[in-house]
This record gives C-alpha cells, sequence and structure tokens, in this order.
C-alpha cells in the first residue's frame, strides 16, 4: 500500500491551487452575488487542461489518471464549489459518456472542442418527475425515417445553458418491451430546431455555476446521434453516475478541506477571554474530529479512484466516497460557521459561502439516500 502521490500528481495538486488562490479566490465572491457564470475562469481552466484531463492526447486530453483528475477537482472546490462545478460535471457527466460510449466519429466531432474551456456539454437525465426513480423518465424519442424525434424536458442540467454550451447527452424512453420502457441515450447539438434551454435562477448554492431547464418539441435529430446502442440508456446513465459520484465526492472533500482552513485560520486569530479561540478545548477538539474526518474521506476517495485506474470493480466504492465525503463536507462547514460564530453568517466571510454550497452535495448525483440504497446491495449480495 502506497499513499504517496507521485511527482505528477504533486505537480497537479499544486498548479490547481495556485490558480485557485490567484484566479478564482478573489472574484468568488461577487461571482456568487451576481450569480454570475465566469467564461474567462472557463476558458483559463481550458488553458490549464483540466478538461478532458484523463482523455487520450488524440482527443485532446492528457492522458493522466482518474486521481489526478479528482485533485483538481478537489482543488477547486477548496476556494469554490461553483468553479468546481463546471469541472466536475463537464468532465464526468459531459464529456465521460461521449468518451466511453461514442463511436470514433462521435468522439472526434465531440471531444477535442470540449478539451478547450471554449465549449461545454451537458447530460440530460433528471426530470420533474425523475430524479432518484430515474425510470420515472417522461422524455421520449420516437424514430421517423433517419431521425429521432424527441419530446419532453429536463431540470436541473449543469452547464446546460451556458453561451459556450454546444450541446447534450439526452436519456429518453425509446420503446417499450414487454410492459417495460427502454431508455436509450441521443445528443441533440445546439441549435438544433426544437431545442430549447432556459437558465434557471435564485439557487442557494453554486451560483455561480450554470443550471438549466431543456425543452424539447418536435426535436429532430439523425438516427446516427443515438449514443451506444438502443436500449443501452439505462447503461450508460448507471456507468456515468459511478464516474460522477467520484467527483463530486472530491468537492465535498475539497470543501471541508476549505472549510476546515477557514476555520482554523479564523479561530487562531479571533480573540475571546483574552486568548485565541482555538486555544479553548471545545474548539480545539472540533478541529480534531473535522481533521480527522477530512483524512478518512480522503483515504476512502483515493482508494475508489485506485480501484478504476486498476481495472477493478469501484462502483460501491464510488457511492461510499460520495456519501462519506458530502456528509462530512456538511458537518465540516456547519462546525467552521460555529467556530467563525456570527460572522459566519456574514457574506463578507466565504465560510458563508461554503455553508450554502455544501448543501447540494447530499443531493446531487444521487442522494445521500440513494447511495445507501447502493451501497446495501452491494453488501447484501
Amino acid at each position: 500500500m502506497n499513499f504517496e502521490l507521485s511527482e505528477e500528481q504533486q505537480m497537479i495538486r499544486d498548479t490547481v491551487r495556485d490558480f485557485a488562490e490567484r484566479e478564482i479566490k478573489p472574484v468568488a465572491q461577487e461571482l456568487d452575488e451576481k450569480a454570475e457564470f465566469s467564461y474567462d475562469i472557463t476558458a483559463k481552466m481550458g488553458e490549464l487542461g483540466l478538461f478532458g484531463m484523463y482523455l487520450p492526447e488524440q482527443y485532446g486530453g492528457q492522458g493522466l489518471d482518474t486521481l489526478s483528475y479528482i485533485i483538481a477537482v478537489e482543488e477547486l472546490a477548496r476556494i469554490d464549489s461553483s468553479q468546481a462545478a463546471t469541472l466536475a460535471a463537464h468532465n464526468s457527466l459531459g464529456i465521460g459518456p461521449l468518451y466511453y460510449y461514442g463511436t470514433e466519429e462521435q468522439k472526434m466531432k465531440y471531444l477535442p472542442q470540449l478539451c478547450t474551456g471554449k465549449a461545454l456539454w451537458g447530460f440530460g437525465l433528471t426530470e420533474a418527475n425523475a430524479g432518484s426513480d430515474s425510470r420515472g423518465t417522461k422524455t421520449t424519442a420516437k424514430q421517423d425515417g433517419d431521425e429521432w424525434v424527441i419530446d419532453g424536458s429536463k431540470i436541473f442540467i449543469t452547464n446546460g445553458s451556458a453561451d459556450i454550451n454546444i450541446g447534450s447527452a439526452v436519456q429518453v424512453v425509446s420503446g417499450e418491451e414487454n410492459g417495460r420502457k427502454i431508455f436509450s441515450t441521443i445528443l441533440v447539438d445546439k441549435g438544433t430546431p426544437g431545442f430549447k434551454t432556459v437558465t434557471m435562477h435564485g439557487k442557494m448554492m453554486w451560483r455561480a455555476s450554470d443550471t438549466a431547464e431543456l425543452y424539447f418539441d418536435d426535436c429532430r435529430v439523425p438516427k446516427e446521434n443515438l449514443l451506444g446502442e438502443i436500449g443501452q440508456g439505462s447503461k450508460i446513465m448507471l456507468s456515468t453516475l459511478d464516474n460522477g459520484r467520484l467527483s463530486i465526492g472530491a468537492m465535498g472533500l475539497g470543501l471541508a478541506q476549505g472549510a476546515f482552513e477557514l476555520a482554523r485560520d479564523y479561530g487562531n486569530e479571533r480573540k475571546q477571554f483574552g486568548k485565541p479561540v482555538n486555544q479553548f478545548q471545545v474548539n480545539a477538539f472540533k478541529l480534531a474530529d473535522m481533521a480527522l474526518k477530512i483524512e478518512l474521506a480522503r483515504n476512502l476517495l483515493y482508494k475508489a479512484c485506485w480501484l478504476k485506474d486498476e481495472g477493478k470493480p469501484f462502483g460501491k466504492e464510488s457511492a461510499m466516497a460520495k456519501l462519506y465525503c458530502s456528509e462530512i463536507a456538511k458537518e465540516v462547514a456547519d462546525e467552521a460557521v460555529q467556530i467563525h460564530g456570527g460572522y459566519g453568517l456574514m457574506k463578507d466571510y466565504d465560510i458563508e459561502r461554503h455553508y450554502r454550497d455544501q448543501r447540494l452535495l447530499q443531493i446531487g448525483e444521487g442522494t445521500s439516500e440513494i447511495q445507501r440504497l447502493v451501497i446495501a446491495r452491494y453488501v447484501n449480495s
């Protein structure tokens, strides 16, 4: 067992941490307040090579391992979850299905531009009545000659409506067999007649990331836009979520690390009763517990990444890592606010944003309840 990062992985951590401190931290509060997606930061993340990190060079990637990518997400989330969400959703939910299930023609058409930071891709799964219950999907796709005709809608789609979004992979009901729905995944390019995106506003968290509703009204795409095979929709969805859970876990881990550091630094400066508040045992023990949880979360998440990179089954560990990292993000952020006291409730302090941002982590990419269901199936099989 070797817990040391390679020189390349450590370099990625240092590089992304420096980037997040220099480029993101100074504007994070303003972007959050304005609920403004940053095309400038997204482009710079592309220039840094963060999009498609794990893709082979022939598709515009760097051929890096999963852990290197997860470290990048972790370091962004340490400073700002919105920018981490843009990277995580694009790499795991956008690029991932295209790379793992696309034809060579589809890969060459989309992947090189999706690695630049000048183009984003979405994954349309969630609907008003279909989230945890993916089989509740009502968006349909029917074959009409050489075309698929799509009707329906999706909601809460990250990167779905940004100006640089060039399309989405969409899970649809493509037929029925023995009374059961057949699910497929279809690629829909931006600008296709009948396809409309609407930006969602009024979010509590990830306010500087792009979240959209997708609408399909007699939307016609070529039959060649089928991703994978007819009836593979559920397989593609489950595989995509397994991979996506690692990145959401990284967001929880990074946020927890950032919240811990904010509490530690603030508590060492803030004085009450003549000494820094962190010198009181009650707060010292809070920090000790926070550090413990972060260490455990990092070991679990990195193990899941190692399993994936070794070609071993990692579904159980992925669900465990997503569940634990998101749950400790909640616990650490809450205690970090407590150490800040009243100041932790003010927008002038970064911990207030961390506290809001963590709340989605127990919902997105499968709720904590669904993660427990997934884990239970593994351990009871």
